[in-house]
């Protein structure tokens, strides 16, 4: 699914796109898994919403002090995180919001428009 063009202040880049396996954010195309960071967009090295329990956490932690707000996007469906990864993502200082891929990639889009301190891991759909 594309969006239609938006403002966003600052340097930070939106979700063109999602759906086919990735991510389009300001027009390159991210197969798989997407963190999408202060620091840049990145691959993560998760495979499907199983995988979650075992998702690598580090550079979100690296970044917590700048996160006011995670977006986990949990594929088709909204699915609570595993009981492990918010634990983890709570202790590392971390707010986080589940919901399905597509609502994560709405919601970051607008709180990114909104010049907010928001952090997307999105797992990828078809």
């Amino acid at each position: 699914m594309s969006f239609a063009p938006s403002t966003y202040p600052g340097r930070r880049l939106p979700i063109d796109a999602y759906g086919d396996g990735g991510f389009r954010v300001g027009g390159v195309f991210h197969e798989g898994a997407l963190l999408l960071l202060p620091s840049g967009a990145t691959r993560w090295a998760v495979s499907g919403n199983d995988g979650l329990a075992a998702a690598p956490l580090e550079a979100l932690l690296a970044e917590a002090a700048g996160i006011e707000l995670l977006i986990v996007g949990t594929g088709v469906e909204t699915r609570p995180l595993p009981a492990e990864m918010a634990r983890a993502l709570e202790a590392g200082g971390l707010r986080f919001e589940a919901m399905s891929t597509g609502a994560a990639a709405r919601t970051f889009n607008v709180l990114l428009s909104e010049d907010r301190r928001v952090a997307a891991a999105l797992l990828a759909v078809d």
